[in-house]
């Protein structure tokens, strides 16, 4: 998977932005202002996720690809390494983890008219 795609995937999201808060290497997709993926956009490609803090524990321990979450919160964001060892199946459904996790976070009002896919 390229980046490119990534943020194709990520932009088809209901009440998605993106944008570069932090510097100009690191594209940030929002959903309704909250973030669910972070993407370096220097060297080696790779993606912040959001999950399930047990879930990120079994991730790292079955996918050499993925890492705690770099300068995020270790127990509930995951780093993963786009290197072709994870299809981009599995990537896509991590992402829509992610942006779900952050959609139920939001208040009710603001969870309104967003699926989950």
């Amino acid at each position: 998977m390229h980046a490119e795609h990534i943020r194709e995937y990520c932009l088809k999201k209901k009440f998605v932005t993106e944008g570069f808060p932090f510097d100009n290497v690191t594209l940030v997709f929002k959903v309704k202002g909250k973030m669910f993926l972070l993407m370096s956009l220097e060297g080696d490609l790779r993606i912040n996720l959001k999950c399930d803090p047990e879930k990120a524990i079994d991730l790292r321990e079955h996918y050499p690809a993925v890492l705690p979450g770099y300068h995020m919160n270790k127990k509930t964001w995951n780093t993963v390494m786009i290197d072709g060892s994870v299809g981009d199946t599995q990537i896509k459904e991590w992402i829509d983890d992610s942006y779900s996790l952050i959609v139920k976070s939001l208040p009710k009002k603001d969870q309104e008219g967003i699926s989950f896919s």
